[in-house]
């Protein structure tokens, strides 16, 4: 079955973590113990209902203060799909767990309390699901039953959050209005709103296309281990290990190493079911060469055509996420980008963005817990990487502090989808 990665966004109260306990417990994914928990927590509460936001907040920090701190990761399945679901928190304080949780997300799901209108926080996380490159996002208009679940309520929040996704240049959107609480339009379709005919959510997570035909896109496969049996009837092998990070790796395939720039040609490919005459990402694969070059860890493998660019000096946008360390110009650190290691230097930060406003500050001299900016950097050794628009494995870093070991950034490299409010 294929596998859908989503991330819920939007602000504190909205009914994030109630949606996806509504979820996991309309599709029976909930194990007896944590219902039976959540069931006692609830009693102590004196709820007159399942808390379901129980089924999610973990931490005792989280129930005790009814909101989400920590990204919690649930995994469930239908017939027809299976998927991972991020719950990330809404206070602007967890940004940094935000941005942890909907990075590797194909879709985010945008909550709004019926009540209150598209807040702030909700076009915060709107703006921050764009720039880790989400193209599909879904608004889901919570609490309907506390509007009567009035049509005249739901139009005028999803005409302004359609405005602020057209201006992100997000193109596949979509509305619906709900009550997590009850289970209206979440996992049935609600006969409460029968002016609604878009169908309820896990429908539409079911049939929404998030594929891509690896076929069109360029090889890459970062290597990060090269295997050289020890046993004398293997004393000619010579593998290449990785995961491939974006196209198709084939037997008798043309590629480029980087950043040599040599060249030679697949003659092998083996993934964990065995030989094959081709492996797509993100598959985990063992490629043999025709030739023997010096190729190690950090290295890529790429095609021929729209191969990646190599170099030590690039900008980039990053989320500072130390509590402890300020982010300055001059500030020495160590970066991983896919499978490299290096050192890398802050040459400039010329500017924090103002997520809200979608406008550039200029005179930044530092970046603090939580705040995003756009930097230069240049590094120790030359890395092979994509713009994060084009290709999000081979766009993307963390930073580390090196005495600490501690990560203290993520990092997007080019511009994706600030370009435009860098200037203004």
């Amino acid at each position: 079955m294929e596998l859908l990665r989503l991330a819920t966004a939007g602000s504190v109260d909205d009914g994030k973590s109630t949606l996806i306990g509504r979820l996991l417990y309309d599709s029976k994914a909930i194990y007896d113990d944590i219902l039976k928990s959540a069931e006692q927590v609830s009693r102590r509460q004196s709820a007159e209902y399942l808390n379901l936001a129980l089924l999610t907040d973990g931490l005792r920090a989280e129930r005790e203060q009814g909101i989400t701190i920590d990204v919690a990761y649930r995994y469930f399945a239908t017939p027809r799909r299976k998927f991972i679901l991020a719950d990330t928190p809404g206070h602007v304080q967890y940004t940094r767990n935000m941005v942890t949780g909907a990075s590797t997300a194909d879709l985010a799901l945008i909550m709004v309390d019926a009540r209150n209108g598209v807040l702030e926080q909700s076009r915060r996380h709107a703006v921050i699901a764009s720039l880790l490159g989400i193209r599909h996002m879904v608004v889901c208009v919570n609490k309907m039953d506390l509007v009567d679940f009035s049509y005249d309520a739901f139009a005028p929040i999803r005409d302004e959050f359609r405005g602020i996704l057209n201006d992100l240049n997000v193109e596949n959107a979509h509305f619906i209005p709900m009550s997590a609480l009850d289970g209206d339009n979440v996992v049935e379709e609600s006969a409460r709103m029968p002016w609604h005919t878009g169908g309820p959510l896990l429908a539409y997570l079911e049939q929404v296309d998030v594929t891509y035909d690896p076929g069109e896109r360029p090889l890459r496969l970062p290597v990060q281990y090269v295997i050289r049996p020890m046993r004398h009837e293997y004393h000619d092998y010579r593998g290449y290990a990785g995961t491939v990070a974006d196209g198709i790796v084939k037997v008798g395939q043309d590629v480029e190493i980087l950043p040599s720039g040599k060249t030679t040609q697949v003659i092998a490919v083996e993934t964990p079911d065995g030989e094959a005459d081709q492996a797509s990402g993100p598959v985990a694969v063992t490629v043999r060469l025709a030739d023997d070059f010096d190729i190690s860890r950090g290295d890529m493998i790429s095609s021929l055509d729209r191969a990646p660019r190599t170099t030590q000096n690039f900008d980039a946008t990053i989320c500072w996420m130390s509590d402890t360390n300020l982010l300055r110009e001059g500030t020495t650190l160590r970066i991983k980008h896919t499978t490299r290691i290096a050192r890398a230097l802050i040459t400039s930060l010329s500017s924090r963005i103002d997520i809200n406003t979608l406008s550039a500050q200029p005179d930044c001299a530092e970046l603090k817990l939580n705040e995003i900016g756009r930097v230069s950097i240049r590094t120790s050794t030359p890395l092979v990487c994509d713009d994060y628009t084009y290709n999000r494995t081979t766009g993307s870093f963390i930073l580390i502090d090196e005495s600490t070991n501690e990560t203290v950034a993520a990092g997007m490299i080019g511009s994706p989808g600030f370009g435009d409010f860098a200037s203004s």
